[in-house]
């Protein structure tokens, strides 16, 4: 057999690179990011920005936590598909309640745990593991990310206390720490079926206007159809295009029309709803992006209709029935259509 001798400077060719090597498999860069899905983060469960601790693996009288709890949540708050996938129900577990498997189009399989059972908010379980109460869309029904699947609430052994019980399966698996899935998900402005119509209505306070846009610290929001008002849990800011023809609230008429863009420092405690056209859902339009304003207004206000390029007559934005926005928000009972 023949040896083959290394030189010295073999040596140190062999030795620099075997540390280029080592600095690529070890650089950051190179390390998957945790918390994705197929390269990708999830869409966070429910809408709002809901905090959460790491519950996961904490010692439960069956056995460890095989997910997080993400708790103080509202009675029947959306709760939303984390990927694409399909849905599953699950009606007979007396410790889980009213729960749903989503089966992801990555294989990565999604438990929701202790849905809506209740009629009134006074957990009173007369409802039923029932589509319109616990399930927003059948069971076996296909799903976009972001879709409204279904209700938060209380049901098998957490009543009194209304939260989402999270878990994350890859590979259709064992359970997983859900806490860097969480951590690295899209928070989106409302729930929706991509390539669906909608509408929407966002108040909150305008920070800044011109050159066709608007940018609104928003405090809530509401959708069409289906939605009612729900208060965002932390303010966040979305930017608004006008679009030519749009209704707007005559103090902000000379700001909207300037060609550049300024800070409205004037209205910090003055609360606008922009109300957008029918369009059709987008990804982008989920997270806050990409939304046309077409009507803007305000408690009290006066609204004038902006004038269209080129003399042009506006397009009928397709707005929501008009509501009453200094109505203060009732007690909610299913099956009323605003709950």
């Amino acid at each position: 057999m023949t040896r083959h001798r290394t030189t010295a400077r073999g040596a140190s060719l062999l030795l620099l690179a075997g540390l280029i090597g080592a600095a690529v498999v070890g650089s950051p860069g190179a390390a998957p990011k945790p918390g994705l899905v197929a390269g990708k983060p999830i869409v966070f469960p429910l809408t709002g920005d809901y905090p959460y601790t790491n519950n996961y693996g904490d010692p439960r009288a069956n056995g460890s936590h095989a997910g997080i709890d993400i708790e103080n949540v509202p009675w029947r708050n959306p709760v939303v598909a984390a990927e694409a996938g399909k849905i599953r129900w699950h009606t007979t577990s007396s410790r889980a309640g009213c729960m749903l498997y989503l089966y992801g189009k990555s294989g990565t399989t999604y438990l929701y745990i202790h849905l809506n059972n209740d009629l009134t908010e006074k957990s009173e379980d007369s409802g039923g593991c029932k589509l319109g109460v616990s399930y927003a869309v059948p069971d076996g029904a296909k799903v976009t990310a972001g879709e409204q699947i279904a209700w938060n609430g209380d049901s098998g052994d957490a009543e009194g206390n209304h939260h989402l019980h999270f878990e994350v399966h890859p590979d259709d698996g064992a359970a997983v720490n859900p806490m860097p899935y969480l951590n690295a998900a899209e928070r989106l402005l409302f729930p929706g079926r991509i390539g669906a119509s909608f509408s929407l209505g966002i108040r909150g306070v305008p920070v800044a206007a011109g050159a066709g846009t608007i940018t609104m610290r928003a405090s809530a929001v509401r959708w069409w159809p289906g939605g009612r008002w729900t208060s965002l849990v932390e303010e966040r800011t979305v930017e608004l295009a006008v679009a030519k023809g749009a209704e707007v609230d005559k103090t902000l008429a000379s700001a909207l029309e300037s060609p550049e863009r300024r800070t409205l420092q004037s209205r910090e405690a003055t609360s606008f709803t922009a109300f957008t056209g029918r369009a059709k859902i987008t990804a982008a339009a989920l997270r806050g992006e990409a939304l046309v304003a077409a009507r803007i207004t305000r408690p009290g206000g006066t609204t004038v209709t902006s004038e269209p390029a080129d003399g042009q007559a506006p397009a009928d934005p397709l707005l929501p029935e008009p509501i009453d926005d200094d109505a203060e928000e009732r007690s909610c009972v299913y099956p009323d259509p605003g709950c």
